[in-house]
């Protein structure tokens, strides 16, 4: 019976330690699960909340985190705008940066977007390399000249451009990194596992919605 008891009061303390750890995280924190930009940035729609993710095809955390985005994108609030961009912090992020503006110039990106994490990662397929990666397009069913065009053309070597320059005026440091209204900045490493970036990234819409309503 004693025994019994002090299994209970046992049990009972490590209940209470769990619900007070997870309270403890209720509310994020500057500094532990998000950073505010020194030089905010200046959103595309007055009327909504935007959300960037800045990823590189190449990042292990991206493609951990993407599947994660994308459910969540199945049940984005109706006040939310949200948008990829391709970080580009090292030369040899170019190239990703060049796949995924030349499908989006081709209407590819809903075909082509997830198959592209899956080919590097879990197929190992060097898509850095341009007689590889216009081979792998073709066999994706897109038109290789049309994607080969474009993946060459001014109008994406711009985009690239305007890439490289928003990397630095948002002052990435790394991605995944989710920049909530242009001002607050959360990223994988942040959040720990996707589960908890998510949980973050919402967490900073309400904190948004609740700035904007005061």
């Amino acid at each position: 019976m004693i025994a019994n008891k002090f299994f209970t009061a046992i049990l009972v303390l490590f209940c209470f330690g769990l619900a007070s750890l997870s309270n403890s995280h209720a509310e994020i924190v500057e500094g532990r699960d998000y950073t505010v930009l020194t030089n905010p940035q200046p959103t595309l729609k007055d009327d909504s909340i935007e959300v960037i993710e800045f990823f590189w095809y190449g990042c292990p955390h991206c493609n951990h985190l993407h599947p994660h985005i994308k459910a969540w994108l199945e049940t984005i609030p109706d006040d939310v705008y949200f948008s990829f961009i391709p970080g580009i912090l090292r030369s040899n992020w170019v190239s990703g940066a060049k796949i995924f503006y030349a499908m989006a110039t081709m209407g590819a990106t809903e075909i082509l977007h997830d198959r592209v994490y899956d080919a590097i990662h879990r197929d190992k397929i060097n898509l850095a390399n341009e007689s590889v990666l216009f081979d792998w397009v073709e066999k994706q069913g897109v038109e290789r000249e049309k994607f080969e065009n474009a993946y060459k053309s001014f109008a994406v070597q711009n985009h690239v451009a305007k890439s490289t320059q928003m990397t630095r005026q948002y002052q990435l440091t790394g991605v995944p990194a989710l920049v909530i209204d242009g001002r607050y900045m959360t990223s994988g490493k942040r959040g720990g596992t996707p589960q908890e970036t998510i949980m973050i990234l919402e967490k900073i819409i309400d904190k948004v919605r609740k700035e904007r309503n005061q």
